[in-house]
Parts: C-alpha cells; structure tokens; sequence
C-alpha cells in the first residue's frame, strides 16, 4: 500500500458514472417498476452502497476509508440507464475507487435484476467524473 501517513486528513469527495444501454421495452419495464425481480432501483442502489463499503475488501492495496456519505443517483433515459455516484470521506487519500465500486456494482445489479428479459444489456461508460479535495 502507499504510505499517507503524513498526508493532511482533508474533506474529500469523488464522483462516478456509469450506464447500462437496455432495450426500450426493459427501460419501459424498469420505469413501471414491472420487471419479475422486482424494485430494480431500490436494490441497486442499496448494493451500490454496500459496494463502496467494501471496496477496500474487493481491491488488493485500496486503503480502508470511513466514508461520510454515498449518494447513487439514477436516470432512465431513452437507451439507457445513466449512473451517478458521489462518496465522501474526511480521509488521508480519495475515494474515486469507492464511487467506481458503487457505479460499477449498481450497473452489474441492474443487470442481474433485467438478464431474464433483455439478454442484449451493455454496461459501458464507467469512469471518474470529478474529485476533489478541501
């Protein structure tokens, strides 16, 4: 791991995204909430929150970090689900793994939860949108 020993604990937040392009049939099934697993959103989101939790236990060297606060944000759009992430820490290093893990995690949730209807499904997108630190 790299030492942040003597780094300045500093408030600290980081923002992903990420989509999932679906057919317009699953997005229509999504946004009736009509799909066979059930509140599709509702459980992503939960998961997502869970991922970012744990992300020091999924990636090898990623430093344990108290988080503050994770906010996933969805947005059905015509072709796609649009993923937004943002977690805060007051921590010694960043958090953008943590907002990777929750888009990332969401995306993979919501393909689970929509596989039995739409086998068409592509997760892309994922990438860091902003950190930063105070």
């Amino acid at each position: 791991m790299v030492d942040v020993g003597a780094k300045p604990v500093q408030r600290r937040v980081a923002v992903a995204e990420g989509f999932v392009e679906a057919a317009a049939s699953t997005l229509a099934a999504l946004r009736a909430q009509a799909l066979p697993k059930g509140d599709v959103l509702t459980v992503a989101r939960v998961a997502a929150i869970q991922a970012a939790k744990r992300t020091d236990s999924l990636i090898p060297l990623c430093h344990s970090l108290p988080l503050d606060a994770v906010d996933i944000d969805f947005s059905v759009q015509a072709e796609r689900v649009a993923i937004r992430a943002t977690v805060s820490t007051s921590s010694k290093t960043g958090v953008e793994m943590e907002a990777l893990m929750a888009v990332s995690v969401a995306a993979l949730t919501l393909y689970d939860m929509c596989k039995a209807i739409d086998k068409t499904m592509v997760l892309s997108g994922i990438r860091v949108v902003s950190k930063t630190k105070q």
